[in-house]
């Protein structure tokens, strides 16, 4: 397993971003325990509905406030308003983090008698809470889409892929990775270029797909625009079934340990998706996520590529680690990783970088 310091990405072991940290269903009438950036957290829906998400350790005497079953403050209702109780000693602490409650005692709350709590927005139906290490305000809007709330989509529910003892940097590389097409996944690629602008990184091309079929067997050509949005999830835009829309997340649970997630909003045929179009998007989402398992498959089993023994033809997966370095690295840095990488179209030698030059090729 590698780390951070092994890839030499940057001075922090844990980027800058928006990052995925639960599945909004999963919150019900309990906080629920969350580990990513190597820490704990206890994450909870408020009864106002808003979500909270704080260190977990009670400033008190150190107890999870989001690991006990067996506390009558538990038992009773551990979430009042859009506060939590701790529960051991029943310390209150708001949506804040500032302990707003001691029953026992009627002395002034010590200032220090609070936790962090922490940026988070509920979005597409998951949470993402945005994390830098200089503690700095978001860069960028967390994760939406205008086909969320359109009728005619079919909303994804989301795949639970576990963790991986894997690096985000192994999964990041996809995003350049052209030469693995064919042989993992089993497609024709017709065209591919990269291209980077601040805290975006897409990666546009299109062929055939011998995972991704229609119900009679046929490949037709399938065209994605895939966006990585900053260094903690893609959203792409798939074309040629019909249209959807992919999501990937991964969020570093530990360092050289990440969690992900997968899903699939799919356009029905409908003014108003059906009961039907439901279960033939849940169809479609299953053949997209054994898609994406071939690559899951691969970064489970194989060493850490710290350094990659790149030939033409592989993609430009020295432009894609550059502009990565910038979510690890001081704000003051990000431009001398952008401008390496900013205003170009990146090709693959070899290979066209639009359809319509494809289409003239043959």
């Amino acid at each position: 397993m590698a780390r951070t310091q092994d890839y030499g990405i940057g001075e922090y072991t844990y980027p800058r971003g928006w990052f995925m940290v639960a599945d909004a269903a999963e919150l019900k009438d309990k906080p629920l325990a969350v580990r990513f950036f190597g820490q704990e957290f206890a994450l909870y829906r408020g009864k106002s509905g808003k979500v909270v998400l704080l260190d977990a350790f009670c400033p008190h005497m150190g107890t999870h406030l989001a690991r006990n079953d067996s506390s009558y403050v538990v038992r009773d209702g551990q979430i009042e308003g859009d506060s939590i109780r701790c529960p051991y000693h029943a310390w209150r602490f708001g949506p804040d983090g500032k302990c707003n409650d001691i029953p026992y005692s009627k002395a002034p709350i010590p200032k220090a008698a609070c936790v962090r709590s922490w940026k988070v927005v509920e979005s597409l139906g998951a949470i993402f809470v945005w994390h830098d290490p200089e503690g700095g305000e978001p860069e960028w809007d967390a994760p939406s889409l205008p086909q969320w709330n359109d009728p005619q989509w079919v909303r994804w529910k989301f795949d639970h892929l576990g963790s991986i003892a894997c690096h985000q940097q192994e999964v990041i590389d996809n995003i350049a990775d052209c030469s693995h097409l064919g042989p993992v996944h089993g497609e024709t690629v017709k065209f591919y270029r990269n291209e980077f602008k601040g805290h975006l990184a897409s990666q546009i091309q299109g062929g055939g797909h011998r995972t991704l079929v229609t119900p009679d067997g046929l490949q037709p050509i399938l065209t994605t625009d895939t966006t990585y949005h900053g260094p903690g999830f893609l959203l792409s835009h798939m074309m040629g079934m019909g249209e959807s829309v992919i999501f990937i997340g991964h969020t570093a649970v530990d360092d050289g340990v990440i969690k992900v997630w997968h899903a699939l909003l799919v356009k029905s045929a409908s003014k108003v998706a059906t009961a039907e179009d439901v279960t033939a998007a849940r169809a479609y989402q299953e053949a997209s996520r054994l898609a994406f398992a071939q690559d899951f498959d691969v970064w489970a089993n194989k060493r850490p590529a710290t350094s990659i023994l790149q030939v033409p033809g592989d993609g430009p997966f020295h432009k894609a680690r550059i502009w990565y370095r910038q979510f690890y690295n001081p704000r003051a840095r990000k431009q001398e990783f952008l401008k390496q990488v900013e205003g170009v179209q990146h090709r693959v030698v070899g290979m066209p970088s639009r359809l319509e030059e494809a289409e003239t090729a043959a």
